[in-house]
């Protein structure tokens, strides 16, 4: 029989219709998981609570937040922007985190695994408020990590850039021959990364074996944030 890793995990993934959300469920389902796929914009304070309990038991929380990127001049960002960046990408997280957490606490197992950008890690021009929320979200998966370890819960997240998804880099970006050779310019890899290579990664950081890893942040970039 085929090794399914993530059987018997029931899995909540967050804007599944959106950014990494569709791959993401099928290689999780692939794997052996119960995906519980929610689309919810998860803009309404109660909607993170609301999705928690109509997933029923949830092993895996898999934060995956995403809108499409402002790219306004940092002295054109306005209070507008900048409050509706955060309620987008940065208020559903704590939102999700406190539905979910007493009862994997109160079971001592769950994993929560939060799919964020490594704009947070280098600088990128006309994109400060987009940097600064995704800047949060790792910020408080680190805090939230150390803090709930002790209770056999991992928090953790990816932090992506040239990565293949529809959100970020749709098919006439990635036709650009302009945007090709920024691709061989500015990453490593010189390609973009595959969707099903960053989702199976996000896969084994749902899983079992990967149980040692507290509030880390781990670079899925082809190399970006290295140059």
């Amino acid at each position: 029989m085929t090794d399914l890793p993530l059987r018997d995990k029931r899995i909540l993934v967050t804007h599944a219709d959106a950014f990494m959300g569709p791959v993401l469920c099928d290689v999780l389902a692939r794997q052996g998981a119960t995906v519980i796929a929610s689309t919810d914009p998860l803009l309404d304070p109660d909607a993170p609570a609301a999705a928690v309990a109509a997933a029923g038991r949830v092993d895996v929380l898999l934060a995956n937040l995403a809108i499409a990127a402002p790219t306004t001049p940092v002295t054109e960002v306005g209070d507008d922007e900048w409050r509706a960046t955060f309620a987008a990408l940065v208020d559903p997280l704590p939102r999700l985190v406190r539905a979910v957490l007493p009862a994997m606490i109160e079971r001592g197992a769950g994993k929560i695994l939060v799919m964020g950008s490594a704009s947070a890690l280098r600088g990128i021009k006309r994109a400060s408020s987009y940097s600064a929320a995704r800047g949060a979200q790792l910020a408080y998966v680190q805090a939230v990590g150390v803090e709930v370890a002790p209770h056999n819960v991992q928090v953790n997240a990816i932090a992506q850039n040239f990565v293949d998804n529809p959100t970020y880099f749709p098919p006439e970006v990635q036709a650009n021959p302009r945007f090709q050779e920024r691709l061989k310019r500015e990453v490593p890899l010189g390609r973009l990364v595959g969707a099903e290579e960053d989702a199976a990664f996000a896969a084994y950081l749902c899983s079992d074996a990967a149980s040692c890893f507290v509030g880390q942040v781990f670079p899925v970039c082809g190399g970006w944030v290295a140059r």
